[in-house]
């Protein structure tokens, strides 16, 4: 039987197009291009991104189960708008879960070197304003957390509630820019000194700063309603 050459290198993993429509859609809600109660529309998202209805229809699907898309039958797709209440319950969950992150995390010497190279990332994507580039490494620093507890089934909740605090993202980011680096550094040197109750005081810090001030901005624009028609052009560039 032929001998396979040794120098066959296995090929990457490379996304499917549903992938890559949840990905791009998730993408443009995180640097705001897409806002709440924006429309949805297959066909228009389907042309922009050069690819066919179904991985549209199967990313949007995605997007619906984390919270972060509604569909209905008359209305169709459009991007989930949340409600004052709804906004304050969601984070109010979140608290519960970041606390439980730093109180159950193993802490180890390679997680406090990544969560450390993650202050520096943030401080440099602010310096340089790349906004998109900030709510990620803020999003990455905390799951990196909640995933230091091996708790597989908590780490799903956790992300399925962070999920659906990024389109609040684009709407703080301007308010308070600085927090993130000063708020994760103080939760990084609680963690390295392995001084739970410090790291759970700071981490409670942090959201409920974030979400006090995601509530009081939404108080004064006012939860208002959903855009009529108002669809969404991808920036495919």
């Amino acid at each position: 039987m032929p001998h396979v050459p040794d120098f066959i290198v296995k090929l990457p993993k490379v996304p499917n197009l549903t992938d890559l429509a949840y990905l791009s859609l998730k993408q443009h809600m995180l640097d705001g291009s897409l806002v709440e109660g924006a429309r949805l529309t297959e066909e228009v998202l389907a042309r922009q991104l050069g690819i066919s209805k179904s991985p549209v229809r199967e990313a949007l699907n995605r997007l619906e189960a984390e919270g972060l898309v509604c569909i209905q039958s008359r209305r169709g797709a459009y991007v989930r708008k949340f409600t004052l209440d709804e906004t304050r319950d969601l984070f109010d969950v979140r608290v519960l879960l970041e606390v439980h992150s730093v109180k159950n995390a193993k802490i180890t010497p390679e997680l406090l070197t990544r969560l450390e190279e993650s202050i520096e990332r943030t401080r440099e994507h602010l310096e340089r304003g790349d906004k998109l580039a900030h709510v990620e490494e803020d999003l990455r620093f905390h799951s990196m957390i909640a995933a230091s507890t091996d708790n597989g089934e908590f780490f799903r909740v956790f992300e399925g509630v962070q999920h659906k605090t990024i389109l609040s993202r684009s709407k703080t980011y301007h308010l308070s820019p600085t927090s993130a680096p000063v708020s994760h550094q103080k939760i990084y040197e609680a963690l390295k000194r392995d001084d739970r109750s410090e790291a759970e005081q700071a981490m409670s810090d942090h959201i409920l700063f974030l979400r006090d001030s995601l509530l009081a901005f939404i108080r004064e624009r006012g939860e208002g309603a959903m855009p009529k028609d108002e669809t969404v052009s991808l920036a495919t560039g």
